[in-house]
Protein backbone atom coordinates (compact mmCIF):
# COMPACT_ATOMS: atom_id res chain seq x y z
CA UNK A 1 0.00 0.00 0.00
CA UNK A 2 1.43 3.17 -0.77
CA UNK A 3 1.10 5.85 1.67
CA UNK A 4 -1.52 8.97 0.90
CA UNK A 5 1.50 11.46 1.25
CA UNK A 6 4.09 9.59 -1.29
CA UNK A 7 0.23 9.44 -3.67
CA UNK A 8 -0.14 13.20 -3.71
CA UNK A 9 3.31 13.42 -4.13
CA UNK A 10 3.67 11.25 -6.96
CA UNK A 11 0.79 13.14 -8.57
CA UNK A 12 2.56 16.65 -8.45
CA UNK A 13 5.75 15.19 -10.07
CA UNK A 14 4.06 13.44 -13.07
CA UNK A 15 2.04 16.28 -13.73
CA UNK A 16 5.07 17.88 -16.50
CA UNK A 17 4.90 14.42 -18.07
CA UNK A 18 1.55 13.44 -18.28
CA UNK A 19 0.89 17.75 -19.93
CA UNK A 20 2.86 15.70 -22.48
CA UNK A 21 1.54 12.27 -22.77
CA UNK A 22 -1.92 13.38 -23.24
CA UNK A 23 -0.67 15.66 -26.20
CA UNK A 24 0.45 12.15 -27.85
CA UNK A 25 3.85 13.15 -27.25
CA UNK A 26 6.47 10.02 -27.40
CA UNK A 27 8.21 11.54 -24.32
CA UNK A 28 11.78 10.99 -22.92
CA UNK A 29 13.80 12.32 -19.74
CA UNK A 30 17.47 12.82 -19.50
CA UNK A 31 19.58 14.06 -16.55
CA UNK A 32 23.43 13.84 -16.14
CA UNK A 33 25.21 12.48 -13.02
CA UNK A 34 29.18 14.04 -12.50
CA UNK A 35 29.50 17.63 -13.37
CA UNK A 36 30.93 18.29 -10.13
CA UNK A 37 33.37 15.39 -9.46
CA UNK A 38 37.07 15.70 -9.69
CA UNK A 39 37.59 12.07 -11.12
CA UNK A 40 35.60 9.96 -13.10
CA UNK A 41 33.00 10.56 -16.29
CA UNK A 42 29.67 12.17 -16.51
CA UNK A 43 26.89 10.09 -17.29
CA UNK A 44 23.65 10.76 -18.96
CA UNK A 45 20.45 9.09 -19.04
CA UNK A 46 17.76 8.76 -21.40
CA UNK A 47 14.51 7.19 -20.33
CA UNK A 48 11.30 6.74 -21.98
CA UNK A 49 8.51 5.63 -19.06
CA UNK A 50 4.79 4.46 -19.88
CA UNK A 51 1.97 6.74 -18.41
CA UNK A 52 0.90 3.09 -16.36
CA UNK A 53 1.81 1.71 -14.63
CA UNK A 54 3.62 4.72 -12.13
CA UNK A 55 6.88 3.47 -9.88
CA UNK A 56 6.19 4.71 -6.61
CA UNK A 57 8.68 6.99 -5.17
CA UNK A 58 10.69 7.68 -8.09
CA UNK A 59 12.78 11.56 -7.08
CA UNK A 60 15.77 13.55 -7.82
CA UNK A 61 18.21 10.41 -7.19
CA UNK A 62 20.37 12.57 -4.48
CA UNK A 63 17.14 12.92 -2.15
CA UNK A 64 16.64 8.90 -2.22
CA UNK A 65 18.90 6.28 -0.03
CA UNK A 66 21.34 3.66 -1.68
CA UNK A 67 19.26 1.03 -1.07
CA UNK A 68 16.06 2.84 -3.03
CA UNK A 69 17.83 3.90 -5.66
CA UNK A 70 19.26 0.47 -6.27
CA UNK A 71 16.07 -1.06 -6.05
CA UNK A 72 14.56 2.11 -8.12
CA UNK A 73 16.93 1.34 -11.22
CA UNK A 74 15.88 -2.52 -11.28
CA UNK A 75 11.91 -1.42 -11.50
CA UNK A 76 13.24 1.75 -14.14
CA UNK A 77 15.06 -0.75 -16.40
CA UNK A 78 12.21 -3.86 -16.29
CA UNK A 79 9.04 -1.23 -16.58
CA UNK A 80 10.82 1.69 -19.37
CA UNK A 81 10.02 1.44 -22.96
CA UNK A 82 13.55 2.28 -23.92
CA UNK A 83 16.14 3.56 -22.15
CA UNK A 84 19.77 4.45 -23.04
CA UNK A 85 23.69 5.51 -21.00
CA UNK A 86 26.38 7.59 -22.22
CA UNK A 87 29.46 8.19 -20.44
CA UNK A 88 32.25 11.01 -21.36
CA UNK A 89 35.71 10.10 -19.26
CA UNK A 90 38.07 12.14 -17.90
CA UNK A 91 40.22 12.70 -20.41
CA UNK A 92 37.63 13.72 -23.18
CA UNK A 93 36.39 16.19 -20.21
CA UNK A 94 39.91 17.83 -19.91
CA UNK A 95 39.89 18.21 -23.42
CA UNK A 96 36.69 19.60 -24.02
CA UNK A 97 35.66 20.89 -21.04
CA UNK A 98 32.68 19.71 -18.65
CA UNK A 99 29.90 21.71 -20.32
CA UNK A 100 30.71 20.67 -23.66
CA UNK A 101 31.65 17.10 -22.07
CA UNK A 102 27.91 16.98 -20.34
CA UNK A 103 26.67 18.05 -24.52
CA UNK A 104 27.84 15.25 -25.75
CA UNK A 105 26.87 12.68 -23.25
CA UNK A 106 23.40 14.21 -23.68
CA UNK A 107 23.57 13.98 -27.53
CA UNK A 108 24.89 10.36 -27.43
CA UNK A 109 22.54 9.01 -24.63
CA UNK A 110 19.97 10.21 -27.01
CA UNK A 111 20.72 9.30 -30.57
CA UNK A 112 21.13 5.54 -28.47
CA UNK A 113 17.54 5.33 -28.69
CA UNK A 114 15.84 3.10 -30.70
CA UNK A 115 12.34 4.88 -30.13
CA UNK A 116 10.92 7.95 -32.70
CA UNK A 117 11.13 10.72 -29.37
CA UNK A 118 8.94 13.87 -30.14
CA UNK A 119 9.70 15.68 -26.87
CA UNK A 120 12.51 15.48 -24.22
CA UNK A 121 11.97 16.66 -20.54
CA UNK A 122 15.81 18.00 -19.59
CA UNK A 123 16.89 18.95 -16.24
CA UNK A 124 18.45 22.65 -16.62
CA UNK A 125 20.48 22.05 -19.47
CA UNK A 126 19.62 23.94 -22.79
CA UNK A 127 20.45 24.45 -26.67
CA UNK A 128 21.36 20.83 -26.82
CA UNK A 129 21.44 19.87 -30.94
CA UNK A 130 18.69 16.73 -31.11
CA UNK A 131 15.65 16.22 -33.09
CA UNK A 132 12.98 16.37 -30.55
CA UNK A 133 11.20 19.36 -28.68
CA UNK A 134 13.03 20.10 -25.51
CA UNK A 135 11.40 21.00 -22.54
CA UNK A 136 13.64 22.43 -19.83
CA UNK A 137 13.25 22.59 -16.19
CA UNK A 138 15.33 23.52 -13.06
CA UNK A 139 15.46 21.16 -11.09
CA UNK A 140 13.54 18.73 -13.27
CA UNK A 141 15.14 15.90 -11.56
CA UNK A 142 12.69 16.70 -8.05
CA UNK A 143 9.63 18.18 -10.94
CA UNK A 144 9.50 15.90 -13.44
CA UNK A 145 9.00 11.96 -13.49
CA UNK A 146 10.62 11.12 -16.56
CA UNK A 147 13.45 12.79 -15.73
CA UNK A 148 13.93 11.82 -11.81
CA UNK A 149 14.29 8.08 -13.20
CA UNK A 150 16.98 9.38 -16.00
CA UNK A 151 18.67 10.74 -12.69
CA UNK A 152 18.51 7.44 -11.00
CA UNK A 153 19.93 5.39 -13.69
CA UNK A 154 22.57 7.58 -14.19
CA UNK A 155 23.70 8.15 -10.65
CA UNK A 156 23.16 4.18 -9.84
CA UNK A 157 25.81 3.32 -12.70
CA UNK A 158 28.15 5.90 -12.02
CA UNK A 159 28.31 4.85 -8.81
CA UNK A 160 28.79 1.62 -9.18
CA UNK A 161 31.57 2.61 -11.17
CA UNK A 162 33.21 4.38 -8.94
CA UNK A 163 32.32 2.26 -6.13
CA UNK A 164 34.53 -0.57 -8.21
CA UNK A 165 37.49 1.70 -9.16
CA UNK A 166 37.86 1.92 -5.46
CA UNK A 167 39.55 -1.53 -5.33
CA UNK A 168 42.04 -0.28 -8.10
CA UNK A 169 42.54 3.21 -6.29
CA UNK A 170 41.93 2.86 -2.50
CA UNK A 171 43.96 5.60 -1.09
CA UNK A 172 41.22 8.48 -2.49
CA UNK A 173 37.90 6.71 -0.82
CA UNK A 174 36.08 6.67 -4.70
CA UNK A 175 32.97 4.29 -2.66
CA UNK A 176 32.27 6.80 -0.11
CA UNK A 177 32.84 10.02 -2.24
CA UNK A 178 32.39 8.94 -5.87
CA UNK A 179 35.33 10.96 -6.92
CA UNK A 180 33.70 14.29 -5.45
CA UNK A 181 36.04 16.88 -3.70
CA UNK A 182 35.40 15.94 -0.12
CA UNK A 183 38.02 17.00 2.61
CA UNK A 184 39.25 14.09 2.73
CA UNK A 185 39.90 12.73 -1.06
CA UNK A 186 41.37 16.49 -1.35
CA UNK A 187 43.86 15.27 1.64
CA UNK A 188 44.58 11.63 -0.15
CA UNK A 189 44.61 13.86 -3.79
CA UNK A 190 47.83 15.99 -2.20
CA UNK A 191 49.37 12.77 -0.37
CA UNK A 192 49.16 10.44 -3.30
CA UNK A 193 48.44 12.92 -6.47
CA UNK A 194 46.37 11.52 -8.91
CA UNK A 195 45.33 8.73 -10.30
CA UNK A 196 44.09 7.92 -13.96
CA UNK A 197 40.58 8.88 -12.89
CA UNK A 198 41.33 12.61 -12.45
CA UNK A 199 40.23 15.01 -13.90
CA UNK A 200 43.43 17.38 -14.26
CA UNK A 201 41.39 20.77 -15.20
CA UNK A 202 39.41 20.14 -12.22
CA UNK A 203 42.33 19.55 -9.70
CA UNK A 204 44.94 22.54 -10.38
CA UNK A 205 44.05 24.36 -7.35
CA UNK A 206 44.11 21.81 -5.37
CA UNK A 207 47.80 20.55 -5.90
Amino acid sequence: MIPEKEQTRLLQIIAPDRALWEGGAILAGMDEVGRGPLAGPVVAACVVMPPEPLLPYINDSKKLSAKRRDALDAQIRETALDYSLAWVWQAEIDEINILNATRRAFTEAFANMQLPITDILIDALKGLTLPARQHILIHGDALSYSIATASILAKVARDAYMTEQDAIYPQYGFAKNKGYGTAAHITALREHGPCPLHRRSFIRNFL
